[in-house]
């Protein structure tokens, strides 16, 4: 059975995956927009950091921000500087990671989402006079919403899964940052293998859900386009 520890690792998943996903869907929107509509330069370059977390490998986008975050790092030098301490190894730290690996699963469903709105809707809230942002909020974000709601899923189901650059950025601190991952990784270390299979099981119901829910999605947004 779940014990206090794994009680408490589940609580901190689904508050860091509620915050990664709410974070990432108010970054991810407008980056997305401009992806879909810029003809810049910087379109490509760009893209391609976005999507670098997709092939990273874990360990290495983990060890690059714990030195971001680390005394002699950018993000951590200002954090000192404003008498915050370091980040690495505490909860914002974590939950900067988590922005930083899921943005890929954020981004891309909703670029594909507004580039598939083309371009006769916005031509004619324009001939209507329509400003830019009416028909940003009017136009592109409703009909945009089946990739705002895969988006959302895929972050949370990320966040909830991620294991190794969270076990880099916040190590394994019960109660401040051990999730359901590394909680899992802990039992395994200590050979207590009934209670991650109790987790581990979990995961693996989660995981099935999540891709229900996509695929009733998917099926959903066809019918509509239909």
């Amino acid at each position: 059975m779940l014990d206090h520890h794994a009680w408490q690792a589940i609580w901190l998943t689904l508050e860091l995956a509620t915050l990664t996903t709410l974070l990432l869907l108010l970054f991810a929107t407008p980056l997305a927009w401009w992806l879909s509509q810029t003809r810049s330069r910087w379109r490509a370059p760009i893209s391609a950091v976005v999507t670098l977390p997709l092939v990273l490998p874990p360990s290495v986008l983990g060890f690059y921000l714990l030195v971001l975050m680390g005394p002699q790092g950018p993000l951590g030098q200002l954090t000192l500087a404003l008498g915050w301490g370091t980040l690495s190894f505490t909860f914002t730290g974590l939950l900067i990671g988590s922005v930083a690996f899921s943005l890929p699963f954020a981004v891309q469903p909703i670029q594909h989402a507004f580039e598939s709105i083309g371009k006769r809707p916005l031509e004619a809230a324009a001939t209507l006079r329509a400003s830019p942002l009416d028909t940003f909020f009017s136009i592109a974000l409703p009909l945009a919403r089946p990739g705002l709601l895969t988006a959302a899923i895929l972050s949370f189901a990320h966040t909830v899964g991620e294991f190794g650059v969270v076990l880099m950025i916040g190590g394994n601190i019960p109660g401040k940052t051990r999730v359901v991952s590394t909680q899992i990784y802990g039992h395994v270390e200590a050979m207590e293998y009934v209670q991650a299979h109790w987790l581990a099981g979990g995961m693996l119901a989660f995981s099935f859900v999540v891709l229900l829910c996509l695929s009733l999605l998917k099926r959903n947004g066809a019918s509509v386009m239909r």
